[in-house]
């Protein structure tokens, strides 16, 4: 008889920072070890969780520790919740945590679905009779989020200060991006890939956006292509969504779609994201994108699908692609059998979300387990 496979153990940090971050990561790791546990011992998640975020910062005056780029480097992979305090600035959290770790480890592919879910209501008429599918991917690395700049001149006095933000673009930053999306695209069903410039009023950094794009499609002969103004992306998500597949854009311009992407799925608490560094030097961060939300943190009602998602999108990173399907399908059920939280219409609390995907990844384990016995 051959050797029984040794398990696969896959080290994850979670780093659930702020607000509902908290919640909706240990909804997501119990949804996880629930998985797991299920495997027959496949696989197994040994989890380490940091404590960095905003309450960090008022301990410390660190959003994480000095060393935690090093510590992070040995982990397959992070799991993050969300960052952002009312008593810490947005710049300070953002920059001394997320965008910390993003930059550090070159996580340049930021992939971030739209998915319409069955039984929520979305605020788009066309949802109720198109199947609408697309996912944004975000160049992650420079753009608009560089960091490039500063404020000076204040010694004129009040009123007269100066403050410069510059959009970073190289020839390699749009390259990779761009193939990175066209080899998304070859996998879908349908092979588009939907490119979104201001090159119009932006002559420098977006006029080179659009010279590479054109350049690296024509290496695509198969995969069909679009340039489209930002403005008029925006109105094409709404009016005309049925015609998109991949859409790929800058860092900003990504930022903003995406988050109408998933309002027009139905609520931010859906949204899913992957920060991958596709070369795998380093490990890749994934994360909802719904932000912290204060005013409803600690009330056990913030939706964790953002979360869950994310976490289907970590195992497609770790080479989980079936166990990543199943967890979408669970999530699917789970909204289809009107098990929602508020924000998207229902009364459901996290905790009976978790419960339902659970119990949907159970049924779906027996179901494949009957098919293969005989019956009579």
């Amino acid at each position: 008889m051959p050797a029984p496979t040794a398990p696969r153990t896959f080290r994850i940090a979670a780093i659930p920072a702020d607000g509902v971050g908290v919640e909706v990561v240990a909804a997501g790791r119990a949804v996880l070890d629930a998985l797991s546990a299920a495997s027959g011992g496949a696989f197994a998640f040994e989890w380490t969780e940091f404590p960095w975020g905003c309450g960090f910062f008022e301990k410390t005056g660190r959003m994480m520790d000095e060393d935690g780029l090093e510590v992070l480097r040995d982990f397959d992979a992070i799991y993050f919740g969300a960052v952002g305090w009312p008593t810490v600035p947005d710049h300070v959290s953002l920059w001394g945590l997320r965008l910390a770790i993003c930059q550090g480890y070159d996580q340049w592919a930021n992939v971030r679905p739209v998915r319409f879910h069955p039984g929520v209501v979305s605020p788009l008429r066309k949802a109720d009779h198109t199947e609408l599918d697309w996912v944004v991917v975000r160049e992650n690395s420079e753009g608009e989020y560089a960091g490039f700049g500063g404020r000076n001149l204040a010694g004129r006095g009040p009123g007269n200060e100066v403050g410069l933000q510059t959009a970073l673009f190289t020839e390699k930053g749009c390259e990779r991006i761009m193939r990175f999306a066209f080899d998304l695209a070859r996998g879908r069903a349908r092979k588009k890939v939907s490119s979104v410039t201001k090159s119009n009023a932006q002559q420098h950094g977006m006029v080179l956006w659009d010279e590479v794009f054109a350049r690296v499609a024509r290496d695509y002969p198969d995969v069909e292509t679009e340039s489209v103004l930002v403005d008029a992306m925006s109105a094409k998500f709404v009016l005309r969504p049925e015609e998109l597949s991949v859409v790929v854009a800058s860092n900003l311009h990504a930022d903003i779609l995406s988050d109408l992407g998933s309002a027009l799925a139905g609520s931010l608490g859906l949204a899913a994201s992957a920060n991958l560094n596709p070369e795998r030097r380093f490990p890749s961060m994934f994360e909802p994108v719904h932000g912290s939300a204060p005013d409803i943190a600690g009330q056990g009602i913030a939706n964790p699908v953002g979360a869950i998602g994310s976490a289907a999108l970590m195992l497609d990173h770790l080479g989980l692609p079936d166990e990543a399907e199943r967890l979408r399908e669970a999530i699917d059920a789970t909204t289809g059998a009107g098990v929602l939280t508020r924000d998207v219409g229902g009364t459901a609390t996290t905790d009976d979300v978790v419960a339902a995907v659970i119990e949907h990844l159970d049924l779906q384990r027996v179901t494949h387990s009957l098919r293969g016995v005989s019956v009579g």
